[in-house]
């Protein structure tokens, strides 16, 4: 007996993906998903691997602040074909330095707070070496 791999449901992508089932169809009803999820013939969703991995790349580009009009182009032109090649690199390479310029800006911020951290951890040392 042959087994067809039908997909999995709307809720073990959520749970795979860490995603809300909320999120996956806001991405679906946003048009960012590559090719339209597949629906059983009870109507539910039924995501293919190549479906699970686009939502995995659509979740990096979100967790580094992508903005969605800048993903729904990106997602147009992944849709287009291998004549955007070029405009999909430089809308790539242009996030990249996005990214870049923020974790210099966290690193800025972390650097700070570790220098109050310290600053702390040195007024409680002295407290209590009074105290003793």
């Amino acid at each position: 007996m042959t087994i067809i791999d039908t997909g999995r449901s709307i809720s073990q992508v959520a749970e795979l993906t860490g995603l809300s089932t909320h999120t996956l169809r806001y991405y679906e009803r946003e048009g960012l998903m590559l090719t339209p999820v597949d629906r059983a013939s009870s109507t539910h969703r039924r995501y293919g691997e190549a479906d699970i991995g686009w939502v995995e790349f659509l979740t990096k580009l979100r967790r580094t602040a992508m903005p969605i009009a800048e993903v729904r182009r990106y997602v147009e032109l992944v849709r287009e074909g291998e004549l955007t090649t070029v405009q999909r690199l430089e809308l790539l390479r242009q996030h990249r330095l996005a990214v870049l310029e923020e974790i210099a800006e966290m690193t800025k911020s972390l650097a700070a707070i570790d220098y109050k951290i310290g600053l702390y951890e040195v007024k409680q040392y002295e407290q209590k070496a009074v105290t003793e």
